[in-house]
């Protein structure tokens, strides 16, 4: 028997299968042959492999449609469609997707200075402009990270406001100056629909339209077996095994719902999409005159709004331009050993604020002629049960590429203001910010126009935690840098200014007393106050 007919004959044990072959006999036997042919046949091994996962997969999928309410079984069918599409471009990657080597700056002119926007000034008729948009909130995420229950968009933020009341709050002040009709859209996930609707009625009298559509339910996969860990859609199913892929989804969730014909029906031309968490993300009126001002043919397709990267940002993703077209690039993109030129604030010198300015007929056409190629996110987690799984993710920016006469705006950092832990809500909270009409903006009596580095210690994670730390939030309009560790309280009336760094060690507690002054200090050790 000639070696190749030995090879193609001999048991292979793939993921997911029982039984074993013995590792050495498998070394001598690829050391016995000459390179070429190993090559053939280990390609054809692969393809072989690749295929009966996918095999694997498309009847697993199917087992879990056949299991769905019957009631949910066609946008079910549609989920696990959209899935079973990821997976497939799953498995044909090889190696990473971006060759560092074709990576360059992004042209001059596809990044576009905000001031230069600004300064073409706005038409008499704003409202014609409003009335074609439509803004998009993504409110997919929950508020664990935080210690909340729930969706994140329903945590109390600023004067017992929610980041949702802002949001409508900015959107009814804009609808009642230009007397328009914006409407918001909710993006929620399977996670986040249902109390989200159930708060909705309280916005009811409000002069804004509220749209909600779900983004898909994807199955987390076993790492080992590639299979998916779910065994039903039904009612019963394990929550565990389900996931929101990621933003990336809007396209297919948004077309799939029906509202985005619905919108188009209406005349609406484009749609503003951001994080609900970032509170700096308002409708901006130059930008959106300067896409309504373009000539029909030559009508920017798509916005990203960036902005200067700090050191806090190393992180986030950048424009690029590769095979001459303009692209996000992210970091699970970059190959180990380009990361710490990509976090490089001198190359890389924006970052991707997640504000996009979208066609909604371009989203039409791309959807329909199945244009998007979304680069694949891998993002491994480990279930409470120490299984390892993994989920197959998309960002909605990384779409840029496929859009015609797509555009970067460097924008102000006042535009990217997220919440993402209890460090950044004591920003938003405090006197640093004035609340005007659901819009946040940093106050005229702050000095310095950025925005201090605050980072609160474990004892502050969770928001219950945080807020009882605080008899009142300090004033902090000449702080620059806060560091607090430890067991720490905060008395009423507390000024921080300059760079204040409190840390109470293991066992210790510092209160700090009610109407301290602490200006370039650094407070450690036990400072106790009790009542009598």
């Amino acid at each position: 028997m000639d070696k190749k007919r030995a090879l193609r004959e001999r048991r292979w044990i793939l993921p997911g299968t029982s039984g074993a072959s013995c590792p050495s006999c498998q070394h001598r036997f690829w050391a016995s042959l000459d390179p070429d042919l190993a090559l053939g046949v280990m390609t054809e091994f692969q393809e072989k492999l690749r295929q009966q996962h996918q095999e694997s997969m498309h009847q697993e999928l199917q087992k879990l449609v056949s299991s769905a309410d019957p009631k949910e079984q066609e946008i079910s069918r549609k989920d696990l469609d959209g899935f079973e599409k990821l997976f497939h471009r799953f498995l044909q990657v090889k190696g990473p997707a971006i060759d560092w080597a074709k990576i360059s700056g992004p042209p001059e002119d596809s990044i576009q200075p905000y001031e230069r926007i600004r300064s073409k000034g706005l038409p008499g008729d704003i409202a014609a402009a409003l009335d074609r948009l439509v803004v998009v909130k993504l409110n997919g995420g929950l508020g664990t990270s935080m210690g909340c229950k729930g969706p994140k968009s329903l945590i109390s933020v600023r004067s017992e406001n929610t980041f949702l009341d802002l949001t409508v709050q900015q959107i009814e002040h804009l609808n009642k100056t230009y007397n328009t009709d914006v409407p918001l859209v909710l993006m929620n996930s399977f996670n986040t629909d249902e109390d989200t609707k159930k708060i909705l009625q309280k916005y009811s009298h409000h002069r804004v339209k509220i749209h909600t559509f779900n983004q898909s339910r994807y199955p987390r996969i076993n790492k080992e077996s590639l299979l998916p860990i779910a065994k039903t859609m039904g009612p019963g199913g394990d929550g565990e095994a389900w996931y929101p892929p990621g933003h990336g989804d809007i396209y297919a969730s948004f077309s799939n719902s029906g509202l985005l014909d619905q919108l188009l029906d209406q005349g609406k031309e484009y749609i503003f999409v951001s994080n609900i968490d970032n509170l700096g993300a308002t409708v901006d009126l130059f930008i959106l005159q300067h896409l309504m001002s373009q000539p029909q043919d030559r009508r920017c397709e798509f916005i990203m709004e960036v902005t200067d990267k700090t050191r806090a940002d190393v992180k986030g993703g950048t424009l690029i331009e590769y095979e001459e077209r303009l692209r996000l690039l992210e970091i699970a993109q970059v190959p180990k050993s380009h990361v710490d030129e990509f976090k490089s604030v001198s190359k890389f010198k924006i970052f991707n604020t997640n504000n996009l300015w979208i066609s909604l007929p371009a989203i039409k056409r791309v959807q329909e002629a199945n244009a998007l190629d979304l680069e694949i996110i891998v993002n491994p987690k480990t279930l409470d049960g120490g299984l390892n799984v993994i989920q197959l993710e998309t960002a909605v920016g990384a779409a840029i590429k496929s859009f015609k006469n797509a555009l970067g705006v460097n924008v102000p950092r006042s535009r990217f203001l997220p919440v993402k832990t209890t460090s950044d809500l004591l920003l938003v909270m405090s006197n640093l910010y004035s609340l005007d009409a659901g819009s946040l903006t940093m106050s005229q009596r702050r000095e310095f126009r950025t925005t201090p580095h605050v980072k609160l210690g474990s004892s502050f994670t969770k928001v219950q935690e945080y807020l009882k730390r605080f008899e009142n939030i300090p004033d902090m309009l000449e702080l620059d840098h806060l560091t607090v560790s430890g067991d720490v309280t905060f008395g009423k009336n507390v000024s921080l200014k300059g760079t204040v760094i409190i840390i109470a060690n293991h066992g210790d507690r510092i209160d700090i007393p009610a109407g301290a002054m602490l200006e370039n200090k650094i407070v450690s050790g036990n400072l106790r106050i009790l009542d009598h």
